[in-house]
């Protein structure tokens, strides 16, 4: 029995619902790069089955903000996926906030608690900051998905240093995340 994650690369490149700017960085780049890396973490662990919501670095869904979150969470609940994880970063207008945070639904929920893991990865293997999990019940792709949710926004685009982590290791976020999933579950590394 294999462990179906989906992984919901946020924003579209272009059109409807494309995602925050910082330090020559778009987000939903930021997010289709890590997000990738993240499926082929999982795609060789047999103990997971992997889907993603953008396949393709070129690839829209839907045609507006709505419809392009309703697609997401159509895909991974009609698989349908155990957990599902959205990949975000994150902006502000005062550059020197800095960061990651993980969203959950509600408290001490399943989603919770791998808000929790997920975002101790993050930290071991990128050394970003630690912002801690935090509840955002208004966000849709939280509220709609049938299973436990988590958005992860994985640092500020518009801070120096968290860019330049961004830009120069996608790979380790997305190694953060899965060290994460494997805490979570109580799994050990292949």
């Amino acid at each position: 029995m294999s462990i179906r994650i989906f992984i919901d690369q946020g924003h579209n490149p272009m059109g409807p619902n494309t995602g925050a700017e910082g330090n020559g960085l778009r987000e939903q780049d930021v997010t289709y790069a890590v997000g990738t890396y993240l499926a082929k973490l999982l795609e060789q662990d047999p103990r997971f089955q992997v889907r993603v919501s953008r396949p393709t670095p070129e690839t829209i869904l839907g045609n507006s903000n709505l419809t392009s979150l309703q697609e997401r969470v159509y895909l991974a609940n009609s698989w349908p996926a155990n957990y599902f994880v959205s990949i975000h970063a994150n902006a502000n207008t005062n550059p020197a906030v800095n960061g990651a945070e993980v969203y959950a639904y509600q408290d001490f929920s399943q989603a919770y608690w791998l808000a929790q893991h997920i975002l101790n990865g993050l930290v071991e293997w990128t050394g970003i900051r630690d912002n801690g999990v935090r509840l955002n019940p208004s966000l849709y792709v939280l509220r709609k998905t049938a299973m436990p949710a988590v958005l992860v926004e994985l640092g500020y685009l518009t801070n120096q240093t968290d860019a330049q982590k961004l830009k120069e290791n996608p790979q380790g976020f997305a190694q953060g995340i899965y060290a994460g999933l494997l805490s979570y579950f109580g799994l050990s590394a292949l």
